[in-house]
């Protein structure tokens, strides 16, 4: 088994081959520089990233990467699969709340800027906010429109650095907890996967045996600041505008593919646990766990645990 560990998009990463081959050798150590390449496209918090560039250009059309084009279409579809829950049109948003560094930085020198939230419910769908044209490979932004992909560039680059190394053996990319597996291990078995217990650092509600696809968990227990003593956090609800009001502290989803689960994992923790029971009841190829602000695990019934400590 190859492994290596790295830091890449605000998190730690870690990219894994079931092979001992020169080749394999060879290929994950490229990881990194994928990763360092998508963020210097994806990110907002560089400033001369080719994302920020199309920020500040509007009615007009920008040529675009090919990375940014496949990670806007992960969002259109985020979108459409959430209801307009997941959506990258909250970057207004997102710096109103105080979130307008990276979350290494909001650690050292928290939360600058206005105290006081000017929430602002998102009234645009993706389509109606950016013109795509696929023959000469351009986005127009509408005026006043600014894109972040916080909640789809993560799990769009696990599957991708995963896809790329399933060449030369079974693969599994953890992008900060968020897991891409590209199939069973070389041997048939699954791959181990623990789950973080968000109520207890350094612990872990569980592990889970993961045979393909991915698992992602979305929550408020990492990524928050104080502002004026009140706790905020990064998963902005585009129908108020500002950090969601939820009754689930955590939620964690198994799905076909990182990018569903990514996706499900924030409209769960969005919709409380009353609207994730429902949505989840309509989606049977999703597995969950929900932890609830009152500690209380919610649990879809399929859920594999190799090992269960609460």
């Amino acid at each position: 088994m190859l492994h290596l560990s790295f830091r890449a998009m605000g998190c730690q990463m870690l990219a894994l081959v079931d092979s001992e081959s020169v080749t394999a050798a060879d290929l994950i150590a490229q990881v990194p520089a994928w990763f360092e390449s998508w963020e210097s496209s994806l990110s907002r918090f560089r400033a001369d990233s080719e994302l920020m560039k199309l920020n500040a250009i509007h009615g007009a059309p920008v040529v675009v990467s090919a990375a940014i084009r496949d990670v806007f279409e992960a969002a259109l579809v985020a979108e459409q699969e959430s209801a307009g829950l997941v959506t990258p049109l909250v970057l207004d948003a997102l710096e109103s709340s105080g979130y307008t560094l990276s979350f290494e930085g909001l650690r050292e020198r928290g939360a600058p800027g206005a105290t006081a939230i000017n929430a602002q419910p998102v009234r645009l769908t993706l389509s109606e906010a950016v013109h795509v044209d696929s023959k000469r490979q351009t986005l127009t932004l509408e005026p006043g429109v600014r894109l972040d992909f916080g909640g789809v560039a993560k799990g769009w680059a696990a599957e991708e650095a995963a896809r790329r190394l399933s060449a030369v053996g079974p693969a599994l990319v953890d992008a900060g907890g968020d897991i891409a597996v590209s199939g069973p291990r070389a041997d048939g078995a699954a791959w181990t996967v623990a789950i973080a217990d968000p109520q207890l650092q350094g612990a872990d509600l569980g592990q889970l045996g993961l045979m393909g696809g991915g698992v992602a968990t979305s929550g408020r227990d990492y990524r928050r600041w104080l502002v004026d003593g009140q706790w905020r956090h990064h998963l902005i609800d585009p129908r108020t505008g500002a950090p969601a009001i939820t009754d689930v502290l955590s939620a964690t989803v198994i799905a076909p593919t990182l990018r569903q689960a990514e996706t499900a994992a924030k409209t769960l923790f969005m919709l409380g646990s009353a609207g994730a029971a429902n949505w989840l009841v309509e989606r049977p190829e999703y597995k969950a766990l929900l932890v609830l602000e009152d500690g209380r695990l919610v649990a879809t019934p399929d859920i594999l645990w190799f090992r269960m400590t609460r």
